[in-house]
């Protein structure tokens, strides 16, 4: 296991992003249809090459050619859900690396069990989610929809666990982002107000992560990179925005003129050891 610093979490991401905009690495989501041409979008905008394919006929063929593959529970159904369970089966044997983003967990039986299932089919190597999520996967209550109702710092001890348990990264997203595997984490301090107030924020700060994942060994220094460079992204779109609409269309830009100088000189990282 790599012990990491600070400025190797930081050079790590200037240089995935670098990797990501050299071999456009091919993401295959099976997303929630709230924000599939956000998720697209913003995959584009960073540099990697989106596919959006949740029929149960070919996804275990997509997931095997993709270099990362990506899952997210939005809005559920029994197709969808089989069709998570094939890809995330078929990435896992042949080593391809899974995000596994966890929306509303906690807040139906369905969401909860069926990402516990796809935590044991798929083997992500990243989960990424907010406090509430987090904490239902963890046996704790969760939240009462898509929406926190904890702060990061209370999912804390969950993450750790869930991440040891399982050998996945765990990333909680809130106002401060906190990315773990159980023994060490980062604190990734960037990122504005302004992403909490547009509809799949989150779920494309999962989808950069499996951009992230593509090209970087370490689950770790891929979670918080992106989080890092979505965040960034974020700060500067938020400069002068008048509103949510405008911020939607910023941010894309944002993340488009993202280098690697920039996230050298803004990134904002805290590393802690895991009691």
């Amino acid at each position: 296991m790599s012990i990491f610093t600070e400025s190797m979490i930081t050079e790590c991401a200037a240089r995935a992003l670098m990797r990501i905009r050299v071999s456009r690495p091919l993401v295959h989501n099976i997303t929630n249809y709230v924000v599939m041409n956000t998720t697209a979008n913003t995959l584009l905008a960073l540099g990697a090459s989106p596919i959006m394919a949740h029929a149960r006929e070919e996804v275990e063929e997509l997931a095997t050619m993709a270099r990362a593959l990506v899952l997210n529970i939005g809005t559920l159904s029994p197709a969808w859900i089989e069709a998570m369970e094939l890809a995330g089966a078929a990435a896992a044997a042949r080593g391809v690396p899974v995000v596994l983003d966890p929306v509303g967990a906690g807040a139906s039986r369905l969401r909860t069990e069926t990402a516990l299932r796809l935590l044991e089919r798929a083997r992500p190597r990243v989960v990424r989610g907010n406090a509430s999520e987090i904490l239902a996967l963890g046996g704790g209550a969760g939240g009462k929809g898509v929406d926190a109702a904890h702060a990061v710092d209370e999912a804390r001890a969950s993450a750790s666990d869930l991440a040891r348990r399982t050998g996945a990264v765990v990333a909680v997203t809130g106002a401060e982002d906190y990315v773990t595997d159980g023994r060490q984490a980062v604190r990734v301090a960037n990122g504005d107000a302004w992403l909490g107030r547009i509809t799949g924020s989150g779920c494309a700060a999962t989808a950069v992560t499996g951009a992230f994942l593509a090209v970087e060994h370490s689950a770790l220094a891929a979670a918080a990179g992106a989080l890092i460079a979505f965040g960034i992204a974020g700060e500067r779109a938020a400069d002068g925005c008048p509103g949510p609409g405008s911020f939607q269309v910023r941010l894309l830009d944002a993340l488009a003129a993202l280098d690697e100088d920039t996230i050298l000189r803004r990134a904002r990282v805290r590393m802690e050891v895991v009691a």
